[in-house]
């Protein structure tokens, strides 16, 4: 049985800089980590139906890394993002603007090696890591 989870931050920044911070491959290696112990040293990022990305995380220490990877099935500029991973879990980001704030929910479903808390607790670090970067730009 799958199990989707999902997250939730509010971003105080304009759509536009929202969507950019999240697309754009010059602002994902920025704030794609859980932990200040990791990093995103690349990004590659076809954001359009059918097309396909890379983001590269690795342990800052260099002890481990991995690809995180897939194809997009639907992307709604300034709107909604939709894509498959390699293992065909499907991801959904929805982003609404709500006054001077943008609503940005996650919904994954889980994989099975690790525990549905676990994968909350570091999708929503992830999240929470994009909201404080991209609050910075503005």
């Amino acid at each position: 049985m799958s199990i989707e989870i999902t997250i939730q931050t509010a971003v105080k920044a304009p759509i536009s800089v929202v969507w950019d911070s999240w697309t754009l491959e010059n602002h994902i290696v920025n704030w794609n980590f859980a932990s200040n112990e990791w990093c995103c040293p690349s990004a590659k990022n076809d954001l359009r139906e059918n097309g396909d990305f890379s983001w590269r995380m690795e342990a800052k220490d260099g002890s481990m890394g991995f690809d995180f990877e897939g194809t997009y099935t639907k992307v709604d500029e300034h709107s909604f993002i939709e894509y498959a991973l390699e293992d065909g879990r499907k991801v959904c980001i929805l982003f609404e603007q709500k006054g001077d704030e943008v609503l940005v929910s996650e919904t994954f479903t889980a994989e099975d090696q690790n525990t549905a808390e676990q994968q909350e607790a570091g999708w929503q670090a992830i999240l929470n890591n994009f909201k404080l970067y991209t609050e910075g730009l503005d």
